[in-house]
C-alpha cells in the first residue's frame, strides 16, 4: 500500500485560496479536495472522513463557526479542524477554541505555517490514537510468544500474510489468542502506522454500529470508516446478524458500503480479519454464516493452535507475564520456581493462553515472598475448576483481594474432612499459633452443626 500522508478538506469561499492551499499540500504529498461553502463541505465530509479540515470563517450563508459548532455538536469532531480568518478577532478564536478547533491561522496565510500547521494537526491526531493503540496493546499485546514448532509456523504464515492486503480468517479455541494475532499481523503490515480498530460483532444489533450512520449534519462514522488506511478486526463473525454478514460481504466485493441513512456509497480502504471460535465450515452449512461472506474472509486462513498443542512454550509464556505485571501493574515480581513451571505446563488450560495469562497474575497479586512454587500454583488454580479467586476481585484494591483469596483458601483446607488444626497447619505450612490468628483475622467462624469453618 502506497504511503497515505492524510487526506484535506479545505473549506472557503474563495476559489484563489482553495486552489493555492491544494497546490501546496498536494505538493506535500497530501490528498486535497475543496468545499466552496457549508452545503458542499457537508456533501464532501459525508462522502470520505477527512483526516484534517482547512475551514474559513467569513463565508456566504452559512458561516464557519457556525458549521463548526453544527460539527461538534452533531457526533464530535471526528478531525482535527484549523479555522482561517482574514478578520479574526480574540473573541472567535476563543469561540472556535471551545468547540474543538485545533489552531487559528490569519489570512493572508502563510504557506510555510500552513504545511506545518496541516503536519503538527496530523501529528497530534495521529499520537492521540497512537497512546490509544498502546494502551490496548498493554491489555492485549501483538507478541506471538513461544520458540516451539508450531507457534514459529504461525508467526511465519503470520509474517507473509502480513506484506498483502487480502482479506484474513483466523480460527482456534477461546483464549488462545486470536486478537494478539491480529494486531500481530498489523503491526508487521505496511498498514502498521494506520488504526487498528476491533469490534466484537456478536454485540451488534444495528447496522450502523458496523457501517455508520447519516441523519441531517449528523454523521456518525463505523468502524469500517474508522479503520480507513488500517485494519478493521472483526470477532465472532459466525454470530454477525445475516442482514449485516450480506451487507458486509457486498463492503468485500466492491470496497464500499453505504451509511444507514446515507445516499452514497462510502469507499474505503481497509484491511479486514475475521475471527471465530467455531467451526466456520459447519456454520455455512447450518446457515449461521453466509456462505459469500466465508469466501470472501477465507482467503488466507490462520489457525491458532490450543495452549495443550505446544505446552512447551508454558514455562516462556509464564516468565513474558510476569514480566508484563510486574512493569505494567506496579505489582511486586516473584520468580517462578521449576516445579511450579512443571505443575503449570502439565495443567490441562481450557481456557487456553487467556487463563495461563489470569492464573499467572493472579499468582503474582495473592502470593507471598520472592518465589512462587508448586503450593502456591495449587492455590492459584484452585482444587477442581481452576478458578478459586472470582474474577471480580481483580477489581479490589490489593489488600481487600487478598483477604477474600486467604478467606477462600483457609475455607477450603477446613472443610476437608478429618483435619485437625495441627494437621491443617503442616499441610498448609504455617505454625499453628499464626493460623489462629488468621482464623480471628479474617472472621472466620465454626460451624456449629458440621464443626467446620465458614467466614
Amino acid at each position: 500500500m502506497a504511503e497515505r500522508r492524510g487526506h484535506v478538506l479545505v473549506v472557503d469561499d474563495e476559489p484563489d485560496i482553495r486552489a493555492l492551499v491544494s497546490e501546496i499540500l498536494g505538493d506535500e504529498g497530501y490528498e486535497v479536495v475543496g468545499a466552496e461553502g457549508a452545503e458542499s463541505a457537508r456533501e464532501l465530509r459525508r462522502a470520505r472522513r477527512p483526516d484534517v479540515i482547512l475551514l474559513d470563517i467569513w463565508m456566504p450563508g452559512t458561516d464557519g463557526i457556525t458549521l463548526l459548532r453544527e460539527w461538534s455538536g452533531a457526533g464530535g469532531l471526528d478531525a482535527p479542524v484549523i479555522v482561517m480568518s482574514g478578520h479574526g478577532t480574540i473573541e472567535t478564536a476563543v469561540e472556535a477554541t471551545r468547540l474543538g478547533a485545533y489552531d487559528f491561522l490569519e489570512k493572508p496565510i502563510s504557506l510555510a505555517k500552513l504545511v506545518l500547521t496541516v503536519g503538527r494537526a496530523l501529528e497530534a491526531d495521529r499520537l492521540t490514537r497512537e497512546n490509544l493503540r498502546l494502551r490496548r496493546r498493554a491489555e492485549t499485546g501483538t507478541d506471538l510468544v513461544g520458540s516451539s514448532a508450531a507457534m514459529k509456523e504461525l508467526r511465519g504464515r503470520a509474517a507473509r500474510a502480513a506484506a498483502h492486503d487480502a482479506p484474513i480468517l483466523v480460527t482456534g479455541e477461546s483464549g488462545t489468542g486470536k486478537s494478539r494475532l491480529a494486531r500481530h499481523v498489523h503491526a508487521l503490515s505496511p498498514r502498521r502506522d494506520g488504526p487498528f480498530v476491533a469490534v466484537s460483532v456478536a454485540g451488534l444489533t444495528e447496522p450502523e454500529e458496523l457501517f455508520g450512520s447519516e441523519k441531517g449534519a449528523a454523521i456518525h462514522y463505523g468502524p469500517l470508516e474508522r479503520a480507513n488506511a488500517g485494519t478493521v478486526f472483526l470477532e465472532d463473525i459466525a454470530d454477525m446478524p445475516p442482514g449485516m454478514q450480506a451487507n458486509l460481504a457486498g463492503t468485500l466485493q466492491n470496497g464500499s458500503f453505504h451509511r444507514t441513512g446515507g445516499r452514497e456509497p462510502v469507499k474505503v480502504d481497509t484491511r479486514v480479519i475475521a475471527a471465530s471460535r467455531r467451526d466456520l465450515s459447519a456454520a455455512v452449512a447450518q446457515g449461521h454464516l453466509h456462505q459469500d461472506l466465508y469466501y470472501l474472509l477465507n482467503v488466507v486462513p490462520l489457525e491458532v493452535p490450543p495452549l495443550r498443542e505446544h505446552a512447551e512454550d508454558i514455562p516462556l509464556l509464564v516468565e513474558w507475564f510476569i514480566d508484563e505485571f510486574a512493569n505494567g501493574e506496579n505489582v511486586p515480581f516473584r520468580r517462578c520456581d521449576v516445579a511450579a513451571k512443571n505443575r503449570l505446563r502439565n495443567h490441562p488450560w481450557p481456557g487456553n493462553v487467556r487463563e495461563l495469562r489470569n492464573v499467572v497474575q493472579r499468582l503474582m497479586i495473592l502470593g507471598q515472598g520472592p518465589d512462587i512454587d508448586a503450593r502456591d500454583v495449587e492455590m492459584g488454580l484452585g482444587p477442581a475448576t481452576g478458578a478459586a479467586v472470582p474474577a471480580e476481585d481483580f477489581d479490589l484494591p490489593f489488600k481487600e483481594a487478598r483477604e477474600n483469596f486467604e478467606r477462600a483458601y483457609l475455607i477450603h483446607q477446613f472443610d476437608r474432612p478429618g483435619s485437625s488444626m495441627s494437621e491443617i497447619a503442616a499441610r498448609i505450612g504455617i505454625e499453628r499459633s499464626h493460623l489462629y490468628r488468621k482464623i480471628k483475622q479474617l472472621r472466620i467462624d465454626r460451624r456449629p452443626a458440621s464443626g467446620r469453618f465458614t467466614a
